[in-house]
């Protein structure tokens, strides 16, 4: 084995190396990985402007997430990174008007619980895309008028309450 400048290794007798680029992105996102594995929530904010700061904190850290969870998931087919990090930002303004710092640290440990798992592979690809890709919207194909056939029990029952 050889050492390089950064954490990994290239191992000659396995066949693996990596460019220097290639070997700078990876050591970044392993280390982001267990950053996001063994975070922890401080027990309290003293003041609604550190609990703010810790949002901040929590929020920068989700979206160095996303280019793992992306990986992860395999979601480059359904999202772009840029859309999940909208859903991200639009989960935590959901909670802007919240003032006790409680509550914030509350949503704060929620919030990165849901993180490790989605990073620790606890969640199935279809929870995020239901949450995350989805939303509360639903399928946009969905939206469009239904095809009301040309029998009379078909027409009943797309006016039912039933559909």
């Amino acid at each position: 084995m050889t050492r390089k400048t950064c954490c990994c290794y290239s191992l000659d007798a396995h066949g693996i190396k990596f460019s220097p680029c290639q070997q700078f992105s990876y050591c970044r996102v392993r280390k982001m990985v267990h950053m996001a594995r063994n975070m922890r929530v401080p027990p309290n904010s003293a003041s609604l402007a550190e609990a703010k700061k810790r949002t901040l904190e929590f929020f920068r850290m989700c979206c160095r997430s996303i280019p793992e969870i992306m990986e992860i998931y395999n979601l480059y087919d359904v999202v772009s990174p840029s859309q999940l990090r909208s859903a991200v930002a639009a989960e935590v303004r959901k909670n802007s008007n919240v003032t006790n710092p409680k509550v914030i640290d509350m949503l704060l440990f929620k919030g990165m619980e849901e993180l490790k798992n989605c990073v620790d592979h606890s969640k199935q690809r279809h929870h995020l895309v239901g949450k995350y890709v989805v939303g509360n919207q639903g399928l946009v194909q969905d939206l469009g008028h239904k095809d009301w056939g040309s029998s009379n029990f078909l027409k009943d029952f797309y006016s039912s309450n039933y559909f």
